[in-house]
């Protein structure tokens, strides 16, 4: 499998003196309408639309069906906020011989589980995976989720780790994360006890290295920081330069016991550069990019998990003594 060098993000030349009608002043008014657009919906939650949303579900765990593409599956979310998706969550699965780690799906920011994993969860199970997911980060009930800083996010993450390993009697599970997923993911491995209790870390899309949205975080302003970190402290953790990244990366990225698969896409316009994705190259880290398997892939950020490639480098990660090649 093809492996490709770590590049960090280069920040952008100087734009001392430009006119606020130029690319500087484009780049803050969109970035500032961002943090504010996640405050609003942050506020939003809060006054109880996830109370209004609680009163549709017919079950604390209602499984959903399976969708086609991200949109779908966020669109169902929003109506049906506990959703699971298809497949996952069966607390009787019994591991096999040939799958002994239970798989545990770890959604990003402002999702939650069934809009990250309502196409990939079910062909998980189907391949013969004890599958479990989890939201995290947000309002319990709630369609929102993946905004609080990574520190309390890990610790829901270990406690889930650990109710699946209790229930199934797995030593180790495997981690397939989206996004914010899999960059707190390795948080968890790191601080919070995930070291001896995680096989692989699958990830798909995270930001390792942080991501400059476009170049729009280096033209911070001091309200549009505040927002962020208000709002939505995991998404200031996750800017290029961020004092969580700094910590989470100093001393060595990876741990050797476990082994380590991101997939990225040339496409993404979520984390960039693509390649901050990447982790440092080490004998248990391998990095993929969709277009080195299908030239034509045009799958963006958010549609990691729908894609039948991504699925496919997914299953072969899990499973690495039967490989096949994405069909394109």
């Amino acid at each position: 499998m093809r492996k490709n060098a770590l590049g960090g993000p280069t920040a952008p030349g100087s734009t001392k003196g430009a006119r606020r009608s130029g690319p500087r002043h484009r780049a803050r008014t969109w970035r500032t309408w961002l943090v504010a657009s996640v405050a609003a919906l942050s506020v939003a939650v809060s006054l109880g639309i996830t109370g209004m949303m609680r009163d549709n579900a017919s079950a604390a765990e209602p499984e959903g069906p399976r969708q086609e593409n991200f949109g779908a599956a966020l669109r169902y979310s929003l109506t049906h906020p506990t959703a699971i998706p298809a497949g996952t969550n069966d607390w009787s699965c019994e591991p096999t011989e040939a799958h002994p780690e239970p798989v545990v799906l770890v959604h990003g920011t402002v999702e939650n589980r069934y809009a990250a994993w309502s196409a990939l969860a079910p062909k998980l199970k189907d391949a013969g995976y004890c599958v479990y997911a989890l939201n995290y980060g947000g309002k319990e009930g709630g369609a929102v989720q993946g905004m609080a800083s990574m520190h309390k996010s890990a610790q829901q993450l270990a406690d889930f780790v650990d109710k699946v390993r209790s229930e199934t009697g797995a030593a180790k599970v495997d981690l397939v994360g989206h996004s914010q997923g899999g960059l707190m993911s390795r948080h968890y491995i790191k601080a919070y006890g995930g070291a001896d209790k995680v096989d692989k870390l699958i990830a798909l899309s995270p930001p390792n290295h942080g991501t400059t949205m476009g170049g729009m975080t280096y033209l911070a302003n001091p309200i549009s920081d505040l927002l962020t970190r208000t709002a939505c402290p995991s998404c200031f953790e996750q800017m290029a330069g961020s004092e969580f990244l700094k910590a989470l990366n100093g001393g060595g990225e990876t741990k050797p016991d476990i082994a380590y698969t991101v997939i990225s896409t040339t496409k993404d316009k979520v984390v960039t550069p693509y390649i901050s994705t990447f982790l440092r190259p080490a004998t248990n880290v391998i990095n993929q990019r969709l277009q080195d398997y299908c030239g034509s892939e045009d799958t963006g950020h958010n549609d990691m998990g729908y894609s039948p490639s991504a699925t496919r480098l997914v299953l072969n990660a899990l499973n690495p003594g039967q490989t096949r090649q994405p069909a394109c």
